[in-house]
């Protein structure tokens, strides 16, 4: 697959994005107990707002309209968060992006993500703050649509976390993973669905993608990094069919020839998206994996759209 060499390894939060465009940063992690997992996701030009998809059916639409946080705890205590903010509520500069009450700060020692955010559609308050140690910085970016409108990068697939929450009332330190995409237009122009996932392993991480595009053959992607942050393919193995959840998404899991896999836990259930942690074999080891399902074709029914505000609010 195609790929690119990044001189600056820094997350540029304030990168240009195009009118009707994409950026984001993902991190997940689950504690050294197995007791206590998160996601947080912090978006410019919110790939899955329904504000974000109704101005691009106007004409070409400005993602800085369209911002958020996605806040995620899994767990004892679990909560979830994700509210929108128009243009004038953020602030975007090289190394640290405000997203109203909550920000993101990178520094030369890592990542630091303060949030102070308010659940829905049953408000409770989610305050709190993460600290992501690195390891390995990588700075090439692959191009999932093999054109160049859609990249990703694995910023520190082998980072450390050490997060602090006063509401809910949680201490807790673990490994993590950290990436970035960005798009130069909406994300489902280019893909109908995909299934990722990500595992730690003996050697360092390993990385999974079979995508389904619009323009194009299907990608099937497997990528290993070891502890040096030095990529190579490996081939991905096959996949096998979990039972779909309450909104009847589908889950492809990949695990060796002649191998069964677990279900560790259920941590996201949407009508368009699924993600889960998973018990798996994969290449001889057994590994645990955050494993999403995404489908596109779903995230634009109307039905689904019309959901969305009800888990998504709004504050222009």
């Amino acid at each position: 697959m195609a790929s690119r060499h990044l001189a600056d390894p820094g997350p540029r939060f304030d990168r240009k994005i195009p009118p009707s465009g994409y950026a984001w940063w993902y991190l997940d992690g689950w504690s050294e107990d197995g007791r206590h997992g998160l996601t947080i996701i912090a978006f410019v030009g919110s790939v899955f707002s329904p504000y974000y998809a109704l101005a691009r059916r106007r004409g070409p639409a400005d993602p800085e309209n369209h911002c958020a946080l996605n806040v995620a705890l899994y767990g004892p205590g679990g909560r979830w968060s994700m509210t929108e903010r128009g243009r004038r509520r953020i602030r975007r500069e090289p190394n640290r992006f405000v997203i109203g009450p909550s920000e993101l700060v990178w520094d030369d020692s890592g990542l630091t993500i303060r949030f102070e955010e308010i659940c829905a559609p049953i408000p409770k308050r989610l305050k709190g703050e993460v600290r992501v140690s690195f390891g390995p910085v990588l700075s090439r970016a692959f191009a999932i649509d093999g054109e160049g409108r859609h990249e990703w990068r694995p910023i520190a697939p082998m980072a450390e976390l050490e997060v602090r929450c006063e509401s809910p009332a949680l201490n807790w330190r673990g490994d993590g993973y950290l990436d970035f995409n960005e798009g130069s237009e909406p994300l489902e122009t280019a893909f109908s669905k995909w299934i990722w996932g990500r595992a730690r392993t003996r050697d360092g991480a390993l990385v999974l993608y079979d995508v389904a595009r619009r323009r194009g053959a299907p990608l099937s992607l497997g990528i290993a990094i070891d502890g040096e942050g030095r990529f190579s393919s490996v081939p991905a193995p096959p996949v096998a069919a979990s039972p779909r959840l309450l909104w009847g998404m589908p889950r492809l899991v990949w695990r060796d020839a002649g191998t069964v896999h677990r279900i560790e836990a259920k941590l996201e259930d949407a009508p368009f998206y699924s993600r889960s942690r998973i018990a798996t074999t994969i290449g001889g080891e057994e590994v645990s994996l955050m494993h999403e399902s995404l489908s596109l074709d779903r995230f634009g029914m109307p039905v689904v759209q019309a959901m969305l505000p009800f888990r998504m609010p709004r504050r222009g």
